[in-house]
């Protein structure tokens, strides 16, 4: 069998699938809550029905069959909120080690038991982009996550049939890793734009090889696999989505120039802190930002923002979203989105599009959330006050139908509790005399350390 990409590609989508068991799915009917759709408006004493972990029904009066029921009376539905940029789920985020490290994926060493998973969900954030760091000009692929806290299959996080994504970087931290730390390129910001330049170059060159390769006779001796180059080409195909940490007009503007020379199309810059400069050329491109709602002047390069950028940016339309960066912000995402009303005055439904529907165009799953349509994925946040007041404290979260949070009926705000005393024989070969001693010693051995 002649073996090429697309084979390749093939094994590595069967062993994932074969690796990865269904994942929960629930059934509620929310009844009688103020539902704001975001995409249709808000609907006043309203019932959502999810079954299996889709919306099936939204309307009065509707028949919950067997799925659990909860009274919204008096409280909001909105969709899930989505984090476009964070970090929660996972340890180390930069593989540091090469200007363009395209090879790595976050998505391979997802944390199920980090307690900022939880902590998101008690924000009503029900999915979110875990991002490689900035330190690389190119680094590693993100992934997208459902947060279904309580499973503890790593692989389960993993939204699937979510887009892939990459992240790239501009400015002062590529630059410090790499040249100041390193000597290597880039140590200035042209250094930056060529490592852009040439990787793109190499992974025409590579492309070309393989198409080559597929022409000729079945005896051809294949070119060379180097995964880096493959996931540059599936940039330049559009099959990889880039987010790219960003701060100044002027390297902004530099990035769209490459990427209209190599017919790249799909780009979100991230923090775009200077994007109210060049907000009609953004959307002229087609680029999408995500931007801090207020945070910036915390180094040299991110001194020039204003608070105003997202609304500059919604009104010029290009899509916008406000992320956290944060484990700690991501638990107020709804805050951040309503300080857009003061500063650039606005409408609810566009201040919260910058929390749901928005960035889920930017991670290519708009399809599936962001808002409360019929078909949807079941991911819901309920608040006891409008989302967009300073008095609204989310009271449930769900992800596809399961409840993931819940104010009143989880254990000290933690659905999953450590007992030190409890025993797992089935982890270990031998009695469970051995099991204990065993355990014993590994406690004892930590401690001490």
């Amino acid at each position: 069998m002649k073996i090429n990409r697309i084979t390749i590609s093939a094994l590595l989508l069967c062993a994932t699938f074969l690796y990865s068991a269904a994942q929960e799915t629930g059934s509620i009917l929310i009844k009688n809550g103020t539902v704001i759709t975001i995409t249709n408006g808000t609907l006043e004493n309203t019932d959502v029905l999810i079954e299996e972990g889709k919306i099936s029904q939204i309307g009065a009066n509707l028949d919950a069959g067997d799925a659990r029921v909860v009274d919204a009376e008096g409280m909001y539905v909105m969709p899930g909120i989505i984090d476009a940029h964070s970090h929660i789920g996972l340890e180390v985020v930069n593989e540091a080690s090469d200007p363009n490290t395209a090879m790595v994926a976050v998505g391979d060493a997802i944390n199920p038991l980090d307690v900022s998973i939880y902590r998101a969900l008690a924000g009503g954030v029900t999915t979110s982009h875990a991002m490689h760091g900035s330190a690389n000009a190119i680094g590693g692929q993100c992934q997208t996550i459902k947060h279904r806290w309580g499973d503890y299959n790593p692989n389960h996080y993993k939204m699937e049939g979510a887009p892939r994504t990459i992240k790239f970087a501009l400015g002062e931290n590529p630059m410090r890793v790499h040249g100041e730390n390193n000597g290597i390129i880039p140590k200035t910001r042209m250094g930056v734009e060529q490592v852009f330049r040439y990787y793109f170059s190499e992974a025409v060159k590579y492309q070309d090889k393989w198409e080559n390769y597929n022409g000729e006779n079945a005896n051809a001796v294949p070119p060379k696999y180097d995964l880096r180059l493959q996931t540059m080409v599936d940039i330049l195909n559009g099959d990889i989505l880039i987010h790219c940490h960003s701060y100044r007009a002027d390297e902004i503007m530099m990035l769209m120039n490459v990427l209209k020379d190599f017919g790249v199309e799909k780009i979100c810059f991230q923090h775009v802190n200077e994007g109210f400069k060049i907000a009609p050329e953004l959307a002229a491109f087609g680029a999408s930002a995500s931007v801090f709602a207020d945070w910036w002047d915390y180094k040299f390069e991110v001194y020039y923002s204003t608070a105003y950028n997202a609304a500059i940016l919604t009104k010029n339309g290009v899509t916008t979203s406000i992320n956290s960066d944060s484990g700690e912000l991501i638990r107020h995402l709804y805050h951040e989105a309503g300080k857009t009303q003061k500063y650039g005055g606005l409408s609810d439904d566009e201040a919260l599009a910058l929390i749901t529907i928005n960035p889920a165009k930017q991670l290519g799953i708009e399809e599936r959330v962001g808002s409360i349509e019929e078909g949807k994925d079941g991911d819901i946040a309920i608040f006891n006050h409008h989302p967009l007041s300073i008095y609204a404290i989310p009271q449930m979260t769900i992800v596809d139908g399961v409840v993931r949070f819940d104010i009143d009926g989880d254990a000290d705000d933690m659905r999953i509790s450590i007992d030190p005393e409890e025993k797992f024989p089935a982890l270990y070969e031998g009695s469970e005399a051995e099991v204990n001693c065993l355990q014993d010693t590994e406690f004892e051995q930590v401690h001490n350390h």
